[in-house]
C-alpha cells in the first residue's frame, strides 16, 4: 500500500516548526528532508525516523521497525504523536543534527 498524499501533507503541516521540511516521492512512498538532509521516511502512511542516539533519547519507548523489506530498523512514530508539533520538531532537529550531510551526487558525463 502506498502512502497517501494527505498523510504527507498532514505530517508536513505538523513539522513546520522544525525548519525547512520537505518531502520527495519515491516509489510510492516519501523521504522527509529537514533543511535538505534526509531524516525520515513515510511508508504505508507510517513515519519512520532515522535512528540516532539523540532521537532515541527523545523517544526512548519508540517501537523500531524497517520501513520496507530489507531496510535497517527506524524509529516508528505513531500517528497520534504527530499532533505534538513541538516534540516532533525536537525529534527531527535532533536527528538532523546527528546525521552527516548527504554526499553530493556525481554528475554523469
Amino acid at each position: 500500500m502506498a502512502t497517501r498524499q494527505e498523510t504527507v501533507d498532514d505530517l508536513l503541516g505538523q513539522l513546520g516548526g522544525a525548519g525547512v521540511v520537505t518531502a520527495r516521492k519515491m516509489f510510492g512512498e516519501y523521504c522527509v528532508y529537514l533543511d535538505g538532509k534526509p531524516v525520515a521516511l513515510v511508508c504505508d502512511d507510517r513515519l519512520y525516523v532515522k535512528p540516532t542516539a539523540a532521537g532515541r533519547g527523545l523517544v526512548p519507548d519508540a517501537e523500531e521497525g524497517p520501513p520496507y523489506p530489507g531496510a535497517k530498523p527506524h524509529l516508528v512514530i505513531p500517528r497520534a504523536d504527530w499532533a505534538d508539533a513541538a516534540a516532533m520538531a525536537r525529534l527531527l532537529r535532533a536527528t538532523s543534527d546527528a546525521l552527516p550531510m548527504p554526499k553530493p551526487k556525481k554528475r554523469k558525463g
